[in-house]
């Protein structure tokens, strides 16, 4: 007999961080589906191409898969749409695609998955966090009042949920991931930026975490970030 892995759904899961986030988790046991509106070339896992703060396709989607496969263990969004612009420069548009690519695509998220993981007794619900989710800079006016709005989305979902067996936590990556792009818009050192598989290891090490001593925010920086 066959036995079916337990789901974890990585929403955001292009080449960088979520690519990395999808290997650990499958190599951890799981069975991986990674979500987000460009595939990477040769995904982990499945892979659905999905604008996951659509209304009306994510919430389907999301429940097709979990009628696939059973409801998720391991639930994290990784969805991110920098907008760097002076306030007199930042549209509207550019204003709501950060709100809707981030906030919005956490709440169907969080809303389509979380009862389902109650129901099956419950599991890890993580969200990708940044510098901006503390502070806002100067030219982050979008960015950083959306990443802000996400931590405040994250913590009520850790309150209502946490007493329901699901572990709610948010990640602060408080520096620059070591991707292709970003070395090339970067004049950084690697060294001095965070690698993609060693954030994802963090986050399965929040997955095993027991239940008298969870995590609700993480901050992660590499040793030469000043903070």
């Amino acid at each position: 007999m066959t036995i079916k892995k337990p789901l974890a759904i990585v929403a955001g899961a292009g080449t960088g961080l979520g690519q990395s986030l999808c290997a650990s988790v499958e190599q951890d046991g799981y069975q991986v589906v990674g979500l987000g509106r460009t595939a990477p070339s040769n995904p982990i896992g499945q892979f659905h191409a999905l604008d996951l703060a659509d209304m009306n396709a994510a919430p389907t989607k999301l429940t097709s898969i979990i009628n696939d496969y059973g409801p998720p263990k391991i639930v994290i969004h990784n969805t991110a749409e920098l907008v760097i612009a002076p306030l007199a420069d930042t549209t509207l548009d550019d204003f709501s695609r950060t709100w809707t690519s981030m906030v919005q695509s956490a709440f169907i998220l969080a809303q389509t998955t979380l009862p389902q993981m109650e129901k099956a007794g419950g599991g890890t619900f993580i969200v990708s966090g940044a510098t901006a989710s503390l502070r806002g800079g100067a030219k982050f006016a979008a960015f950083a009042s959306a990443k802000f709005a996400l931590r405040g989305l994250t913590q009520s979902l850790a309150r209502e949920y946490q007493l329901r067996g699901i572990h709610v936590c948010h990640v602060i990556l408080d520096g620059i991931i070591d991707t292709a792009k970003s070395r090339d818009q970067h004049s950084l050192d690697p060294s001095k930026m965070m690698r993609p598989e060693d954030i994802a290891q963090a986050y399965l090490q929040l997955v095993h975490q027991p239940q008298s001593t969870w995590t609700h925010e993480l901050d992660l920086r590499p040793a030469s970030e000043g903070f």
